[in-house]
């Protein structure tokens, strides 16, 4: 080695370390929440999940991307999907830890302690969280058809994982992908042209043959899909299982897989099929009603996602204010740079409580009309907000690293490149504010049951008092009278109006379960302010060192 090659003043990897008792926030959440969970099993898994060898394998799966084969050496179509081993591995942790299965194994807490998982499993690698995702949200789409759910439930449940491409009767367990949207249509599935044909009369639980096409089909290897197709009495939902139950290999074609900014681990596919064989969920023309608690379950998961990079994001731009020196000192003990620390603590902190309420309204919805009341509207509330504020959050954490986070050695680029899809996935900004409207409007209840949240609070803070007041009669005044979300007024104006629900039930939550640090430095710049300032902008009397502070893995 060269004499003059002496490396110092590096901040050592962030690696080796318990992802879940290093986070300031998540087991008080948790402990808040699901009452009675075993720590020792998260923290368990923040260990492993934090070890330098699962770390390695999130940079393996991103560097060698999936290689699809159309044909065999002979000519014949195999539309097989080949993955780097790391990614196998890495589903294969997922899935026996139960990432997929959780909410459904009868457990009182299911969907937090799940969220608790994938918050820390996503921190790592989020590309093979997708395939996931899916499968965890299919199952009440598959309950709505006993016979298919009997059928297809147990494999499901299975924490096998079993990468074998064959029929799911072979397999030890399966996991299911989704394909709603189209080239024409995107956002817009009622315009989804894929057409479906009844065999020997069709009808709930019935064969059809599917013809068309699908734009996004991510994780094209699982072992069957919720797809949407117009039938004679609209559009409906089925089951698509890659392989006939006569054991031939479905009239399913991949086309090409998408060349994307981020998720690069994971496959995502356009996808064609030409008389494929499916069984109809629910009724035909219900097909939106059946797919809805999917797109529930996928859009929590969204808000989820974009949590964890959120926490990782800053976990390594503390890491490494905390480690390099500059001017006589650590980074992180400058001001400045203490500032834009804590400031970003502060965000990624809101977005944990949002994450955490939304999965608790899941578990509660059950049995309680309020939760699911308030669940309706907690869905695309956290899902609009905490993605939006993501990508903010980690491109400026990234520039705490300087040029050690713009190069690729860094987890900081592939955290960039991911930020931006869960604000696109399962509805972009849009049609998520819209979708707060129309629950307003069409169900006032859920508003209610959103003011009584924030209201187990009043009294605590002044100034949050004063913005629920204010937000109770913007949300009177801005709804009455209209006819739904195409008057004027109301839906030109819903991003503003979401923002502030969001931002007011987030700082009630923060209030709740956060640091007294926390919960007045937020309300005093995101309730009072006007949310929107650029980080490293906290006033005067903010302690930032001790916010700072929280941010440092230990």
């Amino acid at each position: 080695m060269s004499p003059t090659h002496v490396v110092e003043n590096q901040p050592p990897p962030l690696v080796d370390y318990d992802l879940y008792a290093a986070d300031p926030l998540l087991p008080g959440l948790v402990e808040a929440y699901a009452l009675g969970t075993d720590h020792g099993r998260l923290s368990e898994f923040g260990r492993v999940m934090g070890s330098a060898e699962v770390i390695d394998w999130g940079f393996q799966a991103n560097r060698n991307l999936p290689v699809l084969h159309t044909h065999d050496r002979y000519g014949n179509r195999v539309d097989r999907v080949d993955f780097h081993p790391a990614w196998h591995r890495l589903l294969d942790l997922a899935v026996s830890n139960g990432l997929h299965s959780l909410p459904w194994e009868g457990g009182a807490h299911g969907f937090v302690e799940r969220a608790s998982l994938t918050f820390l499993s996503s921190q790592i690698e989020a590309g093979h969280w997708c395939p996931i995702s899916m499968t965890t949200a299919a199952m009440p789409a598959l309950r709505t058809q006993p016979e298919v759910a009997i059928e297809w439930e147990p494999r499901i449940l299975s924490r096998d994982y079993d990468a074998g491409f064959l029929p799911a009767a072979k397999k030890s367990g399966v996991l299911v992908g989704m394909g709603m949207t189209e080239k024409q249509g995107g956002s817009d599935v009622r315009a989804n042209s894929s057409r479906a044909e009844a065999v020997a009369g069709g009808g709930p639980g019935g064969e059809y043959l599917l013809t068309g096409h699908k734009w996004f089909t991510s994780a094209p290897m699982n072992d069957a899909f919720l797809v949407l197709a117009q039938a004679p009495a609209g559009l409906s939902c089925f089951l698509m299982p890659r392989w006939t139950p006569d054991g031939e290999r479905n009239a399913i074609t991949i086309q090409r897989l998408k060349d994307k900014l981020g998720n690069r681990s994971n496959a995502s596919a356009e996808i064609e099929f030409d008389g494929a064989w499916a069984r109809l969920l629910g009724e035909e023309g219900r097909g939106l009603a059946v797919i809805l608690e999917m797109v529930n379950a996928t859009r929590l998961d969204c808000v989820t996602g974009s949590a964890a990079l959120m926490r990782q994001a800053v976990s390594q731009a503390a890491h490494h204010t905390a480690h390099r020196r500059a001017f006589g000192s650590v980074l992180i003990g400058k001001p400045l740079m203490r500032n834009v620390i804590a400031d970003l603590e502060i965000e990624t902190e809101a977005a944990q409580v949002l994450m955490m309420r939304t999965a608790a309204a899941f578990d509660d919805a059950g049995g309680d009309e309020h939760q699911a009341k308030l669940r309706r509207i907690l869905i695309p509330l956290a899902k609009y907000w905490v993605t939006k504020r993501c990508t903010g959050v980690v491109h400026e954490a990234l520039e705490c690293l300087g040029g050690n986070g713009y190069v690729e050695e860094s987890i900081m680029p592939r955290l960039l490149r991911e930020s931006p899809l869960n604000a696109i996935w399962e509805g972009s900004g849009n049609v998520i504010a819209l979708d707060v409207v129309r629950a307003l409007h069409t169900q006032p209840a859920t508003g209610e049951a959103f003011l009584a949240e924030v209201a187990t609070t009043a009294g605590a803070d002044r100034a949050l008092d004063a913005a629920t007041d204010a937000l109770a009669g913007h949300l009177s005044g801005a709804l009455s009278g209209t006819r739904g979300v195409g008057a004027g007024s109301v839906e030109g104006g819903a991003r503003r109006l979401v923002g502030s629900m969001a931002t007011v039930l987030a700082a009630s939550l923060l209030v709740r379960h956060a640091s007294a640090a926390v919960a007045e430095a937020f309300i005093v710049t995101r309730v009072v302010g006007d949310g929107g300032h650029l980080y490293g902008t906290l006033p005067a009397g903010v302690d930032t060192a001790a916010l700072a502070s929280m941010a440092v893995p230990r």
